[in-house]
């Protein structure tokens, strides 16, 4: 398989789906964009897919909750089409509002509550890899600098839940929302299924970084879409 297929989710709000194809594309794979509207109307629309990503942004402008409508969205009409998609050794990814909506329908584990800080967050901050399997981190060896932007990121679980499904956490203290155990990925008990806060879509070339010049800022974002195409490669 040279170019998996991963298809891009996006419903009313979200607006970093062509950031995640493009980061998609470079890492190896071959994307499609549909709309939740869409999908609603026929799921089968991912069958031939390998990976699905549910792209960041405010999805339904954040009503009810960061990503709640998304996610009742999500369990009323794909809820059997994901139980096969995973079941069948494929991947799933969330970033940000996506993974808010992935935690609210039930695919990961834990809760998303507001922000320690009480006020929204926009900053850099790094991401270090677990020891705990996950197919979208494998390989990586060193930190991930990339951006956040949320009012409702900080990981709430018990403490096996936690140990057992943190796939990245904040790293030098760049805890930018308050997370239990500075948790920012989790995964569920396949390894298949990753959702994170901060977005890796946004740091894929040296310049989106505003210390690139400097130095010393981390890996791209990159890498954890190139672990989920050599994922489906192997």
């Amino acid at each position: 398989m040279t170019e998996p297929l991963a298809v891009i989710v996006a419903a009313p709000g979200t607006n970093r789906d062509r950031d995640v194809a493009e980061a998609l594309e470079r890492a190896g794979a071959r994307t499609e964009r549909h709309s939740m509207q869409a999908l609603r109307q026929s799921s089968a629309r991912i069958r031939d897919a390998q990976m699905l990503v549910f792209a960041g942004g405010f999805s339904h402008a954040d009503a009810l909750g960061a990503g709640t409508v998304w996610a009742n969205d999500v369990h009323a009409y794909l809820a059997d089409e994901l139980t096969a998609f995973v079941a069948d050794g494929k991947l799933v990814l969330g970033i940000c509002n996506g993974f808010q909506t992935l935690v609210r329908a039930g695919l990961l584990p834990g809760s998303l509550g507001h922000n320690a800080s009480g006020s929204f967050t926009c900053r850099w901050v790094e991401l270090e890899r677990t020891p705990n399997d996950c197919a979208w981190t494998a390989g990586i060896t060193e930190p991930i600098a990339c951006p956040v932007a949320h009012g409702e990121g900080r990981y709430v679980a018990d403490e096996a839940t936690s140990a057992a499904s943190a796939a990245l956490t904040y790293g030098r203290g760049t805890n930018p929302n308050g997370s239990m155990h500075d948790v920012a990925g989790v995964t569920d008990a396949t390894g298949r299924v990753l959702g994170l806060m901060p977005h890796p879509e946004n740091h894929i070339e040296a310049r989106q970084h505003p210390r690139h010049h400097r130095g010393g800022h981390g890996g791209s974002g990159l890498a954890i879409f190139e672990a989920g195409v050599r994922h489906v490669r192997s």
